[in-house]
């Protein structure tokens, strides 16, 4: 496998790109400012290139000769963008469930997709039997390599000269939650709060907090495929008890006719992930009352399309209807 000059690189090897920081004239009323963290804009298509392509990184250097990972969104997506620019080979192991056109764009990137089991649970036991000695396994969301690079979305908030009075984000396995998190502390921000949201059928976090320890559901039941973890990984939950997190949540209807406003608002298609934080800025949720500024992580949708979004909005307009 040759190089890619198409592909940017930045300092240090890392592949994201530093995205725009835009106020939302529409989301914003009165005195309160709603600032987008555009990762969708990232070349992978998501937030997952800072913190994967960190790991990749950081793997290569260390003499990885193949990166494996189980993923059938927009993590597997980003280990194939980064096996391209490193010029490193990738085996991604996918479910069955995963769509045609998530198979098309990690082959695009030049991985070998193997469909193996029901779920990621079962895709990642298969990945992890593939594995060899000289190989990185690229976790989709609990590695500190991906943490830290996407601690980095932070730094660049900083840069901007905007404090936020809280900054809200989509919680699926926890990668996102934990690397902001860490971001904030290294940058002195630590006492600002993280909005951290899910859909009702994919709450583990809230399920966690309720609790007062980690826990796991029995099962997950979400259009928002990427936040079906059934657990959060232990350092978000940690991050929990060391930063003052808000759980709130949104019915996928939320979600997804968020994605359908935040498109013709904004003329970005975005996945039911990150609808879901964008839905309490649209329903002018309580967790943001009285907050002035506020940054939304739009943490983007690699396989997203409008076909996809267009039967979505049918499946839950009775939902949305009640």
């Amino acid at each position: 496998m040759t190089p890619d000059p198409s592909i940017h690189r930045g300092p240090d090897l890392d592949l994201h790109i530093q995205t725009p920081l835009i106020q939302s004239p529409i989301l914003s009323a009165g005195q309160q400012e709603v600032w987008l963290k555009m990762e969708a804009f990232q070349p992978s298509g998501s937030f997952k290139i800072r913190g994967i392509g960190r790991a990749c990184t950081t793997y290569a250097q260390r003499g990885a000769a193949r990166f494996v990972a189980a993923s059938g969104g927009n993590a597997g997506i980003a280990v194939a963008y980064a096996g391209r620019a490193l010029s490193i080979p990738v085996v991604t192991v996918v479910p069955q469930t995963t769509s045609v056109k998530a198979c098309d764009i990690l082959r695009l990137y030049g991985a070998e997709v193997i469909i193996a089991g029901a779920n990621f649970n079962e895709a990642n036991r298969f990945a992890q039997s593939l594995l060899r000695p000289t190989d990185a396994f690229i976790h989709p969301f609990d590695d500190p390599h991906l943490w830290s690079g996407h601690a980095s979305m932070v730094d660049e908030i900083k840069a901007s000269n905007i404090r936020p009075d809280a900054i809200v984000l989509s919680v699926g396995g926890g990668g996102l939650l934990a690397g902001v998190a860490e971001g904030l502390n290294r940058q002195g921000w630590g006492h600002i709060p993280i909005i951290a949201t899910e859909t009702y059928g994919a709450a583990s976090l809230h399920a966690s907090l309720q609790a007062g320890k980690l826990t796991s559901l029995e099962e997950v039941a979400t259009l928002a495929t990427s936040l079906a973890a059934k657990q959060i990984c232990g350092q978000a939950w940690e991050v929990c008890q060391t930063n003052k997190v808000i759980s709130a949540r949104v019915s996928d209807a939320q979600a997804v006719k968020a994605c359908e406003a935040f498109l013709e608002d904004h003329r970005v298609l975005v996945e039911p992930a990150c609808g879901a934080s964008l839905a309490l800025a649209y329903s002018r949720a309580n967790e943001l009352a009285d907050l002035r500024k506020i940054v939304i992580i739009v943490c983007g949708g690699a396989t997203m399309s409008p076909q996809m979004m267009a039967t979505w909005l049918e499946q839950t307009s009775s939902a949305r209807c009640d």
